[in-house]
């Protein structure tokens, strides 16, 4: 009997190899373009920002925090090892692993958007808010979207467990699918994090 589980979840082997794939449906993959492009325009138009007011930008940039910055970065990229770990488990038939790092990537997640909403605070309160300056406006702009991709994030890790939890359900698509949703957020955060704390 066919295991349904796993009937999507394996690729045809010709001649003894394993056949070449790319993880994930090809929807997402459309998305994870498109966002790429978007993001790659908006970081285009706040370096020819820079470039126009490079006093500002540097007097702006000091009053973040870089420790901060490594801390959130420190904390998506721990994500992406666990939901990488989760994709692992669940290509080995380890759906209790997979879970249990889906979770801890959720996890860490959620400590990467605590981190970020106390520096928001931190910040306004120093008086950086959006219509204080032209950095600012990139600063919180950048972010906010950010944060917003990491809550849908968290919606589609929600689906994920939920897809796991039942033999039924399961799909390593589905599961690859997710995976490349959340590495596209970190790979958009340590764009936005050279961009804002890093590059001078």
């Amino acid at each position: 009997m066919t295991n349904v589980a796993g009937a999507d979840s394996v690729p045809q082997q010709v001649e003894g190899k394993p056949a070449r794939f790319i993880p994930g449906q090809p929807d997402m993959w459309m998305f994870v373009l498109f966002e790429t492009l978007l993001f790659t325009g908006y970081f285009s138009v706040y370096l020819i920002s820079r470039t126009q007011d490079r006093e500002l930008y540097l007097q702006s940039q000091a009053d973040l925090d870089l420790r901060i910055g490594v801390f959130n970065t420190i904390a998506l990229l721990l994500s992406s090892w666990a939901i990488a770990r989760c994709v692992q488990a669940a290509r080995a038939g380890a759906y209790r692993a997979a879970n249990l790092n889906a979770y801890l990537t959720i996890c860490f997640g959620l400590l990467f958007l605590v981190s970020k909403i106390l520096e928001w605070i931190k910040e306004i309160r120093m008086g950086n808010t959006f219509t204080s300056n032209e950095f600012f406006q990139h600063y919180f702009f950048l972010t906010s979207i950010h944060c917003i991709h990491v809550l849908i994030g968290f919606v589609v890790l929600g689906v994920l467990i939920y897809q796991l939890s039942s033999p039924l359900r399961r799909s390593q698509q589905l599961v690859e699918t997710c995976a490349t949703y959340w590495h596209t957020i970190d790979f958009l955060w340590v764009l936005i994090f050279a961009l804002l704390y890093v590059v001078r």
